[in-house]
């Protein structure tokens, strides 16, 4: 039965008491976004095109036509029945083929094609994988395969309707076409011409692939086009949806003047400097954080725990503000906790309106920040516009997030993607480079390869292998030998004897030195490696030995673990009071902790390094002091390889039990890292051609997952149905324990599992063990 072609074909679904956007409007508005957008004598789209390595004004110009192409043809798929059925019917409604997929279809048929190659300068490549893959839900085989029907084996078009031929004269006039073009097919089936064009478009996919391998300004462009085409799509859907005038708006958020380096300094330092001086007027950065600014576009600054890298990375970044036209710093942490920290440390003295959070939970720290707030943050609102979610964030300068917000876009994230715009338009600083797991560091070497930004990497320590692949993609090393001798500041607090070692037996008798030291009033911190001995030491010292211990994991309610890490961070800022805290590698990465004495197990040699780094930290002490550091073989390797835990003891040794200082580490590490494989430059991004499927930035732990405790249900429902975030009471368990009830409430999102109480304590965290939990 053929269905009435409807007078207007509808781009989005009706929403009550809101204006029906048609397809037509959908199409001219994207590529609207899309010329505004990246409109090449604006910083953002010259800034777009530097970072695709889009060079010589041809190049950008074939750039912004291809663009402009794909954004009139990327929703054309729409004029289908089943669409108008999904987008005029309340109840879901099961399409026969994405509207996407027909959209790069129709780009294969005989007649299009003849016709958009009447001008020669065309890539149809590009704009087709553009057009297919601007949903990420595209693929060679699987579920996501091309053209491949879910139900029924026709389906009728609507591609003769006035609005398609409207758009149809839209695209001549955009590329300069000779004949107007006017479509005839009604019915799509898996026979000619549909057949014809998706066998067409299957063998240009895999030529095309091929291609782009070896053709890097071939692929530059089909990367700047498929990632412009969402980012404009996510603009004119987000914008109009939220009633905001499109012109206007970008105008306001796109084309805002440029960052000054005298705003980095009035914003981040001068607060920053002013508070570090207090009761002492002489106060001045280091020579070693002032050359920062001397170094050019990509950098990877080593330095010890305690160096003052973080103003090093932002002098940098000021230097970058004069030297180039950007608009936004970037500094981006491995994990939420450091940088909810970096925010509260520098970010947060930026005017409320320009600074930004943004992890998988900024806006319960924002909350958080909010209600207990420090001398950067206090009385500021940084609120964004939650309704338009990334694109929220583009009129923001300064940032503290997780590299995942931003690199995510070499796995195709959507919100990495919609950032793109804002990381072109950057100086990007990286912390603590030497955490990223194998599959991070290899999208890190890839984007490193790929795309031409203002960086500096930075970390204390780095295994000789990940240090000469970033040197290889361009990054300078700083401070190099020369600047070291040149840098006597540095120097001084590098070569410092900080620590003397001390080999114990086993846990037991470092169990004893623990009791003794908190008698002896001092701060003691104890790194395991594993959440379950964590929460064991932690549970003798309150039974046997009588001292409350702080306990910080991985394994903790977010609420809890917030208040877990606020307590730890304290404890070690204070010297009047004995205390204990037990911790597991979260205590690794930007916790400023200044411990007394400092308890490990063996664990790989740079996360040793690591872990020293958190004693004897403060410039305060007195220059003969040492802090103690315990170390001891685990009672099994894992999570780490017999490799690592050999290697470890090996470092160890070489270390010998005379004063240690940071450099002596730094050179124990070149001898016993082991040489890690070299980044294949792979990326789900690099690689699509055609196609796009969503991928995982980091390697994944598959043995926990994102858990609601059973008692905290009622809550969770509740800010529900108060659209409120529920951050605060997730939790992450070994899978195994997410399934503690037989009847899973409807309402419960599906990515969380269900724990049960019974194995929970606030103060120590989920505990896998019965016996641990009682």
């Amino acid at each position: 039965m053929t269905t009435k072609i409807p007078d207007r074909l509808l781009a989005k679904s009706r929403r009550q008491g809101k204006e029906e956007i048609t397809l037509q409007r959908h199409l001219f508005e994207t590529e609207q976004a899309a010329e505004q957008i990246f409109r090449l004598n604006g910083r953002w789209g010259r800034n777009w095109c530097r970072f695709f390595k889009l060079d010589g004004l041809e190049m950008q110009e074939k750039f912004l036509l291809h663009l402009r192409l794909a954004a009139l043809f990327h929703d054309i798929g729409k004029a289908n029945e089943d669409f108008y059925s999904a987008v005029t019917s309340p109840k879901f409604f099961q399409q026969t083929l994405r509207h996407e997929h027909l959209s790069a279809l129709l780009l294969h048929l005989s007649e299009v094609r003849s016709w958009l190659q009447q001008n020669r300068l065309l890539d149809l490549e590009v704009i087709t994988g553009a057009v297919l893959s601007h949903h990420t839900k595209a693929a060679e085989s699987g579920d996501w395969k091309w053209c491949q029907p879910k139900t029924k084996a026709t389906l009728q078009l609507f591609y003769a309707h006035p609005e398609i031929n409207a758009v149809l004269d839209r695209i001549k006039e955009v590329a300069q076409l000779t004949d107007s073009l006017r479509l005839n097919s009604s019915v799509w089936s898996n026979k000619m011409p549909w057949s014809g064009a998706w066998q067409d478009g299957d063998e240009a996919a895999k030529r095309f692939g091929r291609d782009v391998r070896r053709n890097t300004e071939r692929r530059s462009l089909l990367l700047a086009v498929k990632v412009g085409l969402i980012v404009s799509d996510a603009v004119a859907s987000g914008l109009v949806r939220e009633g905001y005038s499109i012109e206007d708006w970008i105008n306001e958020k796109v084309h805002a003047t440029a960052i000054a380096d005298e705003d980095i300094a009035n914003n981040i330092l001068n607060p920053k400097k002013e508070q570090l001086a207090k009761g002492n007027p002489a106060f001045d950065w280091h020579e070693f954080q002032k050359r920062a600014a001397t170094l050019g576009q990509r950098v990877l600054l080593l330095a010890a725990c305690g160096a003052g890298k973080t103003v090093a990375a932002w002098k940098w970044a000021e230097a970058q503000a004069r030297e180039r036209a950007i608009g936004k710093v970037l500094f981006l942490y491995p994990t939420r906790g450091t940088a909810t920290e970096g925010f509260r440390d520098y970010v947060g003295w930026a005017p409320g309106a320009e600074a930004a959070l943004v992890h998988g939970t900024s806006r319960y720290e924002l909350e958080a920040i909010a209600e207990n707030p420090n001398e950067a943050t206090q009385g500021k609102n940084y609120e964004t516009e939650e309704r338009l979610f990334a694109l929220g964030l583009w009129s923001k300068r300064y940032f503290s997030a997780t590299v995942d917000q931003f690199l995510g876009f070499m796995e195709h994230s959507y919100t990495g993607l919609c950032l793109l715009p804002a990381l072109a338009d950057s100086a990007l600083i990286i912390d603590e480079v030497h955490s990223f797991d194998r599959h991070m560091f290899d999208n890190l070497i890839s984007f490193l390869k790929t795309f031409d930004v203002p960086i500096l990497c930075m970390t204390a320590t780095l295994p000789p292998s990940r240090r000469d692949e970033l040197i290889d993609v361009g990054l300078r090393v700083y401070p190099n030998d020369t600047e070291r001798i040149e840098l006597p500041d540095l120097e001084e607090k590098e070569k410092h004897p900080r620590y003397r070692l001390e080999f114990v037996a086993d846990e037991a008798a470092a169990l004893k030195i623990a009791d003794d030291e908190y008698k002896a009033g001092n701060r003691v911190l104890w790194v395991v490696n594993t959440v379950k001995r964590c929460q064991s030491i932690a549970r003798r010292l309150d039974k046997k030995h009588s001292i409350k211990p702080l306990v910080y994991h991985s394994r903790f309610r977010l609420q809890d673990r917030k208040d877990r890490h606020a307590e730890t961070v304290a404890a070690f800022k204070q010297t009047s009071e004995a205390k204990i805290a037990i911790t597991t590698q979260v205590c690794e990465m930007s916790l400023d902790l200044d411990a007394d004495v400092l308890i490990t197990e063996y664990a790989p040699v740079s996360s040793l390094v690591q872990r020293f780094g958190r004693a004897n930290r403060s410039s305060d002490r007195e220059s003969n002091f040492r802090a103690r550091l315990i170390v001891y073989r685990p009672e099994n390797e894992k999570p780490y390889t017999k490799q690592e835990i050999s290697d470890a003891q090996n470092f160890l040794r070489d270390l010998g039990d005379e004063a240690i200082s940071q450099r002596m580490m730094a050179e124990m590490l070149e001898k016993h890292a082991q040489p890690q494989r070299i980044a294949d430059g792979s990326a789900r991004l690099l690689e699509g051609g055609y196609y796009a499927t969503p991928g995982m930035f980091r390697d994944i732990d598959e043995f926990t997952k994102p858990a609601i405790l059973n008692k905290d249900l009622a809550e969770v429902k509740a800010y529900l149905d108060a659209k409120k975030p529920y951050d605060a009471l997730v939790i992450n368990v070994p899978e195994k324990f997410a399934n503690a009830i037989e009847e899973r409430p409807s309402w419960l999102p599906k990515y969380l599992g269900i724990a049960s109480e019974q194995f929970y304590d606030p103060q120590f965290g989920f505990m896998t063990d019965p016996e641990e939990a009682d």
